[in-house]
């Protein structure tokens, strides 16, 4: 299994990491991308691309800490040219929190943006309570951008635009709480274009919830993916798994 997206930065990792990485891999997990926050996130996140063979790192801005743009977005241009960071991200909106302001939330999106198709890099998108907006920048963006739309919690309607664009949609632990309402636009996602995560160290899957999340727990979330969807468990993992290589353009083969 491969996970798409997690925060091994983060604080709740700091006294364990290496047996957390290792509980991932006997549990099947051999491939982790660990996401960035921010530009200091970034440089974090690159250290332990380069410490551990089977995690790779992106570079961005979160839709969160997005008043820090003006400040370090040249930090973020000079990490995506480094090699095993595989995405620029993450970034979007995030209207529930509202963080940071909304225009400087979508100054620093339009700008990940265009940096991913100038670097020949996907991007990672962060959506929360913003559909409208978040089609308006894919619409605006260069036809040479591809990217997730990851922890999907939109509408249909920002399903089927990502969808028409040739993006790939990602689903984390959220599925397999009860009060779930996406069952039918994750039944929606064609099997070339689903992705699944963690989002460790949040959302757990159940029976974990409320306890911090781990890529060793990917296997819940993929088998509550593969119940809703009416498809054996194994197919699943090993489809989501290609996905998650050629997006990221790790092949099965990728050396560190």
């Amino acid at each position: 299994m491969f996970d798409s997206h997690c925060h091994l930065t983060d604080a709740a990792y700091a006294g364990d990491l290496d047996e957390v990485l290792a509980r991932a891999r006997a549990a099947g997990v051999n491939r982790v991308v660990t996401i960035a926050s921010n530009a200091g996130d970034a440089d974090a996140a690159y250290a332990l691309a380069r410490r551990f063979p089977d995690v790779w790192c992106t570079a961005g801005i979160h839709p969160h800490e997005a008043d820090t743009f003006d400040r370090d977005f040249d930090r973020i241009r000079d990490a995506v040219q480094r090699p095993r960071v595989v995405a620029v991200g993450e970034t979007g909106l995030d209207y529930h929190y509202d963080n940071s302001p909304r225009d400087a939330q979508r100054r620093s999106f339009e700008q990940h943006l265009v940096l991913a198709e100038a670097a020949d890099l996907p991007v990672v998108v962060h959506s929360r309570e913003a559909d409208a907006d978040v089609m308006a920048a894919l619409r605006g963006a260069g036809a040479r951008t591809r990217g997730v739309l990851h922890c999907f919690s939109g509408g249909p309607g920002l399903l089927e635009m990502a969808l028409d664009l040739g993006w790939y949609v990602s689903f984390a632990g959220v599925i397999t709480f009860r009060k779930f309402s996406g069952q039918d636009l994750l039944r929606r996602v064609p099997p070339a274009r689903l992705l699944l995560e963690t989002d460790g160290p949040y959302l757990a899957p159940v029976p974990h919830r409320g306890k911090r999340n781990e890529p060793a727990f990917l296997s819940l979330t993929c088998t509550a993916a593969a119940h809703i969807r009416d498809e054996a468990g194994d197919a699943l993992q090993r489809y989501t798994t290609a996905n998650a290589r050629r997006f990221y353009s790790i092949g099965s083969d990728a050396s560190p």
